[in-house]
């Protein structure tokens, strides 16, 4: 039994379904919505690599990628995967996350980071759930933070950008204790502003 087992998890209008070849025309309408692959800090696939991007996920041994979906359309707003899995020690990370430019800054990624960490906590037992980001990706930084992680550290030179730089990364987490309190700021955070 593997420790991350396909799983449906949802909240409010947003739904995670274990992602699939079928949301490739929604995850490259997705993409397309803010041209993002343009963006030299994320892992958004330029539309005509969206099958390929589905198909490393799928195949990657320590990663279950989620589509983020609305469940009343059921459009296709992104993606965020659990990854760097580590079943011994209990530790998932939370990443490939992004989303439409239309869902961002909205509700979207406070409820998916919610049913995530509310999953590995809760379900999976996890002791830690970590996050990494690019040193330049001050958004993902800030929204990484409002989470309630704390940051550890940064790995110089650890990562190649899709324009051939080396990137250092910035790596944050929480750990099972501090879950509790996180958990009741993010949802009194989505209970202001949940439509």
């Amino acid at each position: 039994m593997a420790f991350v087992e396909p799983v449906v998890l949802e909240s409010g209008h947003v739904r995670l379904l274990p992602l699939s070849l079928e949301h490739e025309a929604g995850l490259r309408a997705a993409a397309q919505d803010g041209q993002l692959w343009t963006l030299r800090v994320t892992s958004v696939p330029e539309p005509d690599e969206t099958l390929a991007y589905i198909k490393t996920a799928l195949q990657t041994d320590n990663r279950f990628a989620f589509a983020v979906t609305d469940s009343v359309s059921g459009e296709v707003m992104g993606s965020s995967s659990y990854h760097d899995i580590l079943p011994a020690v209990k530790r998932v990370e939370i990443g490939y996350t992004w989303y439409a430019a239309r869902y961002q800054r909205t509700h979207v990624n406070s409820t998916c980071k919610l049913l995530l960490m509310t999953h590995a906590f809760e379900t999976l037992g996890c002791h830690v759930v970590g996050w990494r980001t690019d040193n330049f990706n001050f958004e993902s930084q800030r929204a990484i933070e409002r989470l309630g992680a704390q940051k550890d550290g940064i790995i110089r030179g650890h990562a190649l950008r899709r324009d051939g730089t080396i990137r250092d990364t910035v790596m944050y987490s929480m750990r099972a204790g501090e879950w509790p309190e996180a958990k009741a700021q993010l949802l009194y955070g989505l209970n202001k502003t949940r439509p």
